[in-house]
């Protein structure tokens, strides 16, 4: 007997260690790890110089509170906000809590309620960020939701032109839905959310829980669509495997979170924050970026060559190193069957195969991966190659 809620569908895999793009579970199987802890581990499994990190603030101290100052904290806003050309942070210990942070901090700001988010987004499991999640099924039996949220077709400029009012605090969106089954933001519609935003004093936040911290070939995913946000969330890849989220805002927000506004007991933990630290700097360089646009370019042209002839693949998305194969396959079978030739992938919506691999995967790793899901698919192609 488990003494776990079972909250959670739990794959027949138990890892024993994990390096770099590889994970090996107790039985000695070892897997290509294409999920990354979900968008997490964007270095790999214990990457040096995030393990380094950690085992040096092990033997300075591990938790003493927000109530003092701590460098490390602001050397971490420093690079993040720089990331993201923006200017104030607020450090919290997972994604769900930053955007919870980032709705808080628009309705206080603009003293409005409404808030707009877009189906099939997804935005946390706390009741606000579930309030905001655009998909019914993570809402069943949870009684009423906040009734602050207005709900539109993601990339559809004339129904949010239809929606926005003088009663709209923000409009709440990710540039690629992750969760949602890798749905990437038109550029005209992004831009469009933008100046409606400016046009009604509304705030723009932008959710990169997933996409950010190199994922997608820059720093942050909005960068992509020249974009200028006014708050922007970030968590998953930022401690590579350690828990931490954070709010980046501008500096004209500054005054709405003042000393007892919002707080976090074990928010921007020293161990997080370390991992945090060596994490941006190996991620925000120039080199490391472009490496990331290059090697997602080639897995983009890997899986549509190899895969392109199966009827039973209908789309392939993308943006940086995330990856939607849109399938009419079983997707739970599919996932089991890659499972058992080694493969670790993930699903996105009903019908997405997601691909999430470490932006550090290596070319023989992204052919190997094509190939386990080629030999895969073939069982269950009529169109068989």
């Amino acid at each position: 007997m488990s003494h776990l809620f079972p909250t959670y569908a739990r794959w027949d895999v138990e890892p024993e260690q994990a390096e770099g793009c590889i994970m090996i579970d107790k039985n000695g199987k070892k897997y290509l790890d294409f999920t990354a802890g979900i968008g997490v581990c964007n270095l790999g499994h214990r990457p040096e110089a995030v393990q380094k990190a950690i085992s040096s603030q092990l033997d300075r101290f591990w938790h003493v509170s927000n109530l003092f100052m701590q460098g490390e904290q602001e050397k971490a806003a420093k690079l993040l906000a720089e990331g993201a050309k923006m200017d104030l942070v607020f450090f919290a210990n997972s994604g769900a809590e930053a955007n919870e942070a980032a709705i808080k901090l628009a309705r206080k700001a603009t003293g409005r309620k409404k808030i707009i988010t877009f189906t099939n987004s997804f935005h946390g499991r706390t009741f606000a960020t579930m309030s905001a999640t655009g998909q019914d099924k993570i809402k069943t039996g949870f009684g009423p939701m906040l009734e602050t949220f207005v709900y539109l077709p993601f990339n559809d400029l004339d129904a949010l032109k239809e929606a926005m009012d003088n009663e709209t605090a923000a409009i709440m969106l990710e540039v690629v839905q992750g969760e949602g089954g890798i749905h990437i933001g038109d550029d005209e519609f992004l831009q469009g959310v933008q100046e409606l935003c400016k046009e009604y004093n509304a705030l723009f936040i932008i959710d990169e829980i997933q996409t950010g911290i190199g994922r997608t070939g820059v720093p942050f995913a909005f960068q992509q669509f020249n974009l200028t946000p006014d708050i922007v969330t970030s968590a998953k890849g930022l401690g590579n495997g350690l828990p931490i989220g954070a709010v980046i805002g501008r500096k004209e927000l500054e005054t709405v979170f003042g000393p007892g506004s919002h707080g976090s007991t074990f928010g921007g933990n020293p161990l997080s924050i370390a991992a945090a630290i060596a994490t941006m700097e190996t991620i925000f360089q120039e080199e490391f970026l472009q490496k990331v646009l290059n090697n997602s370019q080639y897995l983009y042209e890997k899986i549509c060559s190899d895969l392109g002839s199966f009827e039973e693949i209908n789309e392939v998305r993308n943006l940086g190193f995330m990856f939607g194969i849109e399938t009419s396959v079983d997707l739970p079978v599919l996932l089991k069957e890659l499972r058992e030739n080694g493969l670790l992938a993930l699903p996105a919506g009903s019908n997405v195969l997601r691909l999430l691999p470490p932006l550090t995967v290596s070319i023989s790793e992204m052919d190997e991966a094509v190939n386990i899901i080629k030999t895969v698919m073939k069982k269950h192609s009529k169109t068989a190659v």
